[in-house]
């Protein structure tokens, strides 16, 4: 991805969020795009206009922390913003690549990960990475996402999902909010490493298929995945209500675990149960399958 373009596009989304209202700045006379003008950004981060709007055109390289800052609380970035801009800025003058450690993603966990994914016996827990592959499970996790894993030619991808599969829509009671942090998600990523090959041929093809991908993907929208509640509407279970924890692997950049629990005597902890069995029961009907491929149906 061309830097100067995601800062130029980054900082324009950002100025368009914020009214002069919001700012603390007087309305004077109508104007023509919604948001705050570059002169209003330029005040309001202590800079003369010229600068901020070379900023603007994409030209970070040398720009200094100090002034990096300043864009933030003109333009209200919020944690995960800011983060993006200091990745941006990064980018622009060579020191992402020493930063960023060159290699792939494994498609999938190593053996120790997966022992320790099967060591949660109780919740939902998987693995992804930055493009939202899903990697791993336990079984409980592979029972909740049993959807993503309905297509088997490759890896689960939650962003595929939830564009190009009509069952995400059954899955996420709220498709927008969902649809949005997904988008987040990724454009955070490729913020991380605009290098990524795979990441940018899973964006041109989510592009080219959702027009609602496309749509999210130009509002530049970044988020930091970390915890919150999310609600599924699962298939033989019903609605779901879980709290999530999603933490980094330290010995694997770029990966992630998330672990999801339901509130205890809530009804989401009786269907996580009852997903349990069903999935403890799915599990051993395949096994019997796999052994006995031409038994006769009893």
């Amino acid at each position: 991805m061309d830097n100067r373009s995601e800062v130029r596009a980054f900082l324009t989304s950002r100025r368009a969020k914020i009214t002069p209202e919001q700012a603390g700045l007087p309305v004077a006379g109508l104007r023509r795009v919604p948001g705050l003008r570059r002169s209003e950004v330029a005040a309001l981060a202590g800079m003369s206009v010229e600068y901020y709007a070379k900023l603007e055109r994409g030209v970070l390289a040398g720009v200094s922390a100090g002034m990096l800052d300043a864009i933030a609380r003109a333009l209200q970035l919020d944690d995960a913003e800011r983060a993006h801009l200091l990745r941006l800025a990064h980018e622009a003058d060579g020191s992402n690549a020493i930063l960023r450690r060159r290699r792939l993603n494994p498609p999938t966990a190593r053996p120790g990960l997966q022992g320790m994914l099967d060591a949660i016996t109780t919740a939902p827990a998987i693995i992804g990475n930055n493009r939202s592959d899903l990697l791993a499970a336990n079984h409980l996790g592979r029972a909740m996402y049993s959807d993503l894993y309905a297509d088997p030619t490759r890896p689960p991808n939650f962003a595929r999902f939830t564009f190009l599969d009509s069952a995400a829509h059954r899955f996420f009671p709220d498709w927008d909010l969902a649809a949005d942090m997904t988008v987040a998600n990724l454009r955070t990523a490729a913020g991380k490493d605009p290098h990524d090959k795979s990441l940018h041929d899973l964006v041109g093809e989510l592009s080219t298929r959702s027009d609602d991908f496309r749509r999210r993907w130009g509002a530049h929208n970044v988020r930091s995945h970390g915890t919150g509640v999310k609600h599924f509407h699962h298939h033989i279970v019903g609605d779901l209500t879980l709290a999530y924890e999603s933490m980094d692997l330290r010995a694997e950049p770029g990966l992630s675990m998330t672990i999801y629990t339901a509130e205890p005597g809530s009804p989401s902890e009786d269907a996580l149960r009852l997903l349990s069995s069903w999935a403890a029961t799915h599990e051993h009907t395949d096994r019997q399958d796999t052994a006995h491929p031409h038994a006769e149906p009893t």
